[in-house]
């Protein structure tokens, strides 16, 4: 186990261009070199001759490399490299941007292979920033797979990694078949028990790691990256089950009256709830007095009626008395993601327990406020911040609603028995250990979320929480009218919005990036691509003159954000440029409409997210799904969107037909592109589920494995907020 949390430098020679370069890709030990896994395969075929190029096609060339010289661009006077291959059919011309040092990595007449991307200019082929890589002999012109004496030299499928500039798809490649040739290699431990990989037919790590890189067909290379998946959702599920346990054994407190109080304040509504809403309603409430804390996760679309299951339930704990006392009520802290949600939340929750005697609070960054108060016993009342922590540290106050400003180690709490966490994703043991740290017990936890996840993302990411799903929405919502649009249909939506914005109702514009892209670097369909900076230009100076447009973007400071947001709730903003930094935690009723340009380039559920910020208020709301797409699949994958109104459907058949490309950012859910693809496979996501609750519920401390113990705290910690 020893050699893969080694430094690289131990194994590999790194000059000092490779240090920064392999810093920035996160490559530091032989571990991080072995698990950047290829992003993709040029399959070495004959097809690929230079007479029979197809614009746009990914192909991998051979032939020998000439006419090499080292520039600066006519235009931006950036440095590159140009060359021509030649093949025995013909020639095309290469050129690498920001990269001067191939040229002189090669001679003239040098054997070359090239991998990448086709386009024509002027009707002559050519390459934009290939890989390339000197090879000992060329392949013989045929149009099958070529075969060769030497496998080391060419192997069957050329593997394509995630680069930066100074770090090439070769070099990587290079670099780890010198680890493979370390005779260390072969003695490394293999983290995943014996009894898991007979059971799924997983081979070993060496065998994976060499069939993953050096790959001799597709079907060794997707063996491979199936264990490696495995390898990476059983880790996580063993953390997340191992901290399940921990807050499952820990003191909680007990709502023996959950029900019956849940139900005395849904009776108050003037509302009758949907199904579903009482259903989950009394899956919460069966938590509140079971055996151990609640955990759960509560799903429903915009406009499902999330809110109101959560004040019910909230409603049961703080009319609940402490422990050993026949007064005041258990506390609920409610954290939104935006100060402006937050406050919009306290103004529900003020509608909500009216005349319960339950007080509220809110506590952000702009200010902190109490309801009801002696002095205005009608509407909430600002409050000095350091008197309304002494009362909430008192246990007078039950209802806190606010930002992450909850957690800080300035506010503290006498009874916290409920955590509700609204659009966080994740709220880490750690954070809930915070705020059980501010109590005697640790708190039942509600997260909640508009965001369509579909079953095996659910799995995976919330692993250790059970599962609510809001699948109704109440009668009278109106539906959001979608329609895609073609360039040349976009004035005729412009001139409709324009008669919207005169009646007195705002609009939302997305853009698919902040900037405009460099011209130098960006390719056509990137160009094409508007900014936020370019759109909100255009808008207020040639669309809609009369007309406020301003921008967000979260590059801006979260003041920045807010003060916006507030400008724009205040109505004096009527268009708000933004990227999909909207798409949560925000609720502006009067925005009625929503243009999303480049709308090919989000996924179905994120397109949903985002057309829900306008189904918050009373006027029919519109969303206009700009698209400049011609393949077919893409079109025919916004039509789902422009035909259905199911969130949780539209997730499911993103999975399908898009892949894992968007599930609200990779990223945000802190897993690797290669477990990511593992989502649209249930039978291994609920296989190392089920195989991790077998594990930690034998052996919580992990004490008879102790090299998975081992790895899991080496391992980096996985966020997800």
């Amino acid at each position: 186990m020893s050699m893969l949390h080694d430094p690289l430098g131990d194994y590999i020679r790194i000059v000092g261009t490779h240090k920064p370069a392999l810093n920035r890709l996160g490559i530091l030990t032989v571990k991080d070199l072995l698990y950047h896994f290829p992003v993709a395969y040029h399959e070495m075929s004959g097809a690929a001759s230079v007479s029979n190029l197809v614009e746009e096609s990914s192909v991998t060339l051979y032939g020998t490399v000439h006419r090499l010289e080292a520039k600066k661009s006519w235009t931006t006077k950036k440095t590159m490299s140009t060359a021509v291959l030649k093949d025995h059919s013909g020639q095309i011309k290469l050129q690498w941007f920001s990269q001067p040092y191939i040229a002189k990595m090669h001679d003239e007449g040098d054997m070359v292979k090239i991998s990448g991307k086709v386009s024509f200019y002027q009707g002559k082929p050519q390459m934009t920033n290939p890989v390339i890589e000197k090879i000992t002999k060329l392949p013989a012109a045929s149009d099958s797979l070529f075969n060769t004496e030497d496998p080391t030299d060419l192997s069957a499928l050329s593997p394509k990694y995630r680069e930066t500039k100074g770090i090439s798809s070769v070099w990587i490649y290079h670099a780890v078949k010198k680890i493979f040739s370390h005779p260390d290699f072969m003695n490394i431990e293999d983290v995943l028990p014996d009894h898991i990989k007979k059971t799924y037919s997983l081979p070993d790590l060496q065998k994976a790691c060499i069939w993953l890189h050096t790959p001799n067909s597709l079907k060794h290379a997707e063996v491979a990256q199936k264990r490696f998946a495995f390898e990476e959702m059983f880790y996580l599920q063993v953390k997340l089950h191992q901290e399940r346990a921990v807050v499952d054994g820990s003191p909680y407190y007990k709502i023996p009256d959950s029900h019956k109080l849940a139900a005395a304040f849904l009776k108050k509504l003037p509302f009758k709830l949907t199904e579903a809403q009482e259903r989950v309603t009394q899956e919460i409430t069966d938590d509140m007095k079971s055996a151990r804390a609640l955990s759960r996760l509560m799903e429903g679309d915009v406009g499902s009626g999330k809110t109101v299951v959560a004040a019910a339930t909230a409603y049961a704990i703080c009319k609940t008395h402490p422990d050993s006392q026949n007064f005041g009520g258990l506390q609920t802290a409610y954290m939104a993601p935006t100060e402006i949600l937050a406050k919009q939340h306290f103004e529900s929750f003020i509608e909500f327990f009216e005349g319960t005697g339950i007080k509220i609070a809110l506590i952000t960054g702009k200010g902190s406020y109490i309801y009801p108060s002696k002095s205005t016993p009608g509407k909430p009342t600002k409050i000095a911040r350091t008197q309304l922590q002494k009362w909430v540290t008192a246990g007078e106050i039950s209802m806190i609603i606010g930002t992450h400003a909850l957690i800080s180690e300035k506010v503290t709490f006498k009874d916290l028995a409920y955590v509700i966490i609204d659009e966080q994703h994740r709220f880490g043991t750690r954070q809930r250990q915070k705020l059980a740290n501010k109590s005697s017990r640790v708190p039942h936890l509600l997260s909640m979320t508009a965001t369509p996840i579909p079953r095996t993302l659910a799995l995976t990411v919330y692993g250790d929480l059970d599962i609510s799903i809001i699948d109704q929405v109440p009668p009278g919502r109106k539906k959001v009218e979608t329609k895609v649009v073609a360039p040349k249909g976009q004035k005729q939506t412009f001139d409709h919005l324009r008669t919207l914005l005169q009646a007195g109702q705002q609009a939302y514009v997305v853009c698919p990036r902040i900037f405009i892209p460099d011209e130098e670097t960006a390719t056509d369909a990137q160009r094409a691509l508007p900014s936020v900076e370019e759109t909100q230009d255009y808008l207020q100076n040639t669309i809609f003159p009369t007309f406020k447009v301003g921008q967000l973007h979260g590059k801006m400071k979260p003041q920045e954000k807010d003060d916006i947001l507030q400008d724009f709730l205040d109505k004096k903003i009527d268009i708000l440029v933004s990227t999909s930094v909207i798409e949560v935690g925000i609720n502006i009723p009067n925005a009625s409409s929503i243009i999303i340009y480049g709308a090919e380039r989000f996924g179905l559920s994120q397109l949903h997210q985002l057309r829900g910020r306008v189904q918050r208020g009373e006027h029919q709301p519109y969303c206009y799904l700009f698209t400049n797409a011609k393949n077919e699949k893409s079109i025919e994958r916004l039509g789902y969107i422009e035909k259905s109104s199911d969130g949780f459907a539209l997730a499911e058949a993103d999975l399908k037909l898009r892949g894992t490309g968007d599930l609200a950012g990779n990223k945000q859910w802190g897993m690797s592109d290669l477990a990511m693809m593992a989502l649209t496979n249930i039978a291994l996501v609920e296989a190392a589920q089920q195989e991790a609750k077998n594990i930690v519920k034998k052996d919580i401390t992990l004490k008879s494995y102790p090299l998975l113990k081992r790895i899991l705290e080496k391992e980096k910690e996985v966020h997800m907020e």
